[in-house]
């Protein structure tokens, strides 16, 4: 099995990710030994923090090991992905690859002879959405009939939340001015939108009102986001998003949860009073990364 969006999976297994990355985070020494002696292969060809931070700890607390591959520093840029990663699936019990392309994801699939996680491309993030989910499940002991709201650019971390949001129960509303052309996947929202739990607004105030969760996100990927090639992209996005920014007056009237799925630009997308306001659970959520990737882990590679 591998996991490169939830399109191959149903709601309860869906939920089934979840419910045991709050088992292991409750009790984790009974999972010390889950992952013992196996090994996983991390590439990133994308800069991360929380990615990597969460399934090399993941590997070890669980008694395996986890090898970090820096695609700059290997053949990954000289010969074909397809090539080297049947190389590497030979080698390791499980890859974990962060990349640029969706399309070269799907090259490691089909090259590999173990399972693969997409730990983020331009289309999909899963492994943050199920730490998403595990976030929001932790504090309201369910999933079902919950609202989310997602602020923000039409993005690869939207797209896995509408589709784990609606395959859940939960109703999602996307409040995107912006949509990236390059994860727009019409057919994935075509299969939310039939299950009358998601739509697309932007009456930002009238959505927010009985929201359970606001969630936002950066409005640039965070490789473009300092990059002086992309400056006249990022003060247009500005332009258009300042209304939609997360802060107190927005929120004024509103007790709902306030989630980021970090790395965080501070006073463009949130405000500095909203990130440490006693409503957001943002540091908490990105905790939860390690549960969501030991939780993949175990179901891919371990004997749950």
């Amino acid at each position: 099995m591998d996991l490169i969006n939830f399109k191959g999976l149903s709601g309860q297994q869906i939920e089934e990710f979840v419910d045991l990355g709050l088992k292991i985070k409750n009790k984790p020494k009974d999972y010390s030994e889950a992952l013992y002696k196996k090994s996983l292969g991390l590439v990133f060809q994308k800069t991360s923090t929380r990615t990597r931070v969460a399934f090399e700890v993941a590997m070890t607390q669980l008694g395996g090991h986890a090898l970090y591959i820096d695609w700059r520093t290997t053949n990954f840029t000289l010969a074909h992905i397809y090539d080297e990663t049947k190389y590497l699936s030979r080698n390791v019990d499980c890859i974990m690859a962060r990349l640029l392309k969706n399309s070269d994801l799907q090259q490691m699939v089909l090259a590999s002879k173990v399972p693969v996680i997409n730990g983020c491309d331009e289309k999909y993030h899963p492994s943050q959405v199920i730490a998403d989910l595990i976030s929001i499940k932790e504090i309201k002991d369910r999933l079902k009939g919950l609202k989310v709201v997602f602020v923000g650019i039409h993005n690869n971390v939207c797209n896995s939340l509408i589709e784990g949001c609606t395959k859940t129960g939960i109703k999602i509303i996307t409040v995107t001015p912006v949509v990236n052309k390059n994860a727009l996947d019409q057919v994935l929202l075509d299969n939310a939108k039939k299950t009358g739990l998601w739509k697309t607004s932007l009456d930002i105030r009238e959505e927010i009102k009985d929201a359970d969760f606001v969630y936002t996100d950066t409005w640039m990927d965070m490789e473009f986001f300092a990059n002086p090639n992309f400056v006249k992209e990022k003060e247009e996005r500005t332009k258009i998003m300042k209304n939609f920014q997360i802060n107190e007056k927005l929120m004024e009237k509103n007790n709902a949860y306030v989630m980021h799925d970090m790395p965080i630009h501070r006073g463009y997308e949130i405000s500095n009073e909203m990130i440490e306001s006693p409503n957001s659970i943002i540091y908490g959520q990105s905790e939860n990364r390690l549960y969501s990737a030991k939780a993949i882990l175990v179901k891919l590679i371990g004997q749950c």
